[in-house]
């Protein structure tokens, strides 16, 4: 079992790099006016979000793997609630890029800067969770 939890906390490392970094590419992309930039940064959201999403998938495999010992727990219907969260967030990321690759960005570089912050914050309160169980 130290396996899987070991790899469930590399692949959730890994895709939380991702869902840190592409609404950084996404304050970018809605600075950039040169068609060629916007072209690159295109381009790098679609291979980052297809990365991320199998990062995420694994990072989910590995734990519903580990989840049946501690299904009762109170912090534990937090933390899938919150996880649930970050899936959401993740999907939504996929709508972005998708719009961004249309040329169909509605939002100003300023709210992709507060968008960033959702999965930090959510992040940060699945480790306090898990480690600090308090319920």
């Amino acid at each position: 079992m130290l396996w899987v939890k070991a790899l469930h906390i590399i692949f959730v490392i890994s895709w939380m790099a991702g869902l840190l970094y592409l609404p950084r590419l996404f304050v970018n992309h809605a600075m950039a006016t040169d068609p060629a930039t916007q072209a690159q940064l295109a381009l790098m959201e679609r291979k980052l979000f297809r990365f991320t999403t199998l990062l995420g998938v694994l990072a989910l495999v590995f734990g519903l793997w580990l989840l049946r010992p501690w299904m009762a727990a109170g912090w534990m219907h937090a933390k899938l609630t919150l996880v649930m969260g970050l899936i959401g967030f993740h999907v939504y990321c996929g709508k972005l890029v998708r719009d961004f690759a249309a040329g169909r960005n509605q939002r100003s570089h300023r709210w992709y800067r507060l968008f960033n912050e959702i999965p930090t914050l959510i992040m940060m309160a699945i480790v306090i969770l898990v480690v600090v169980k308090p319920f």
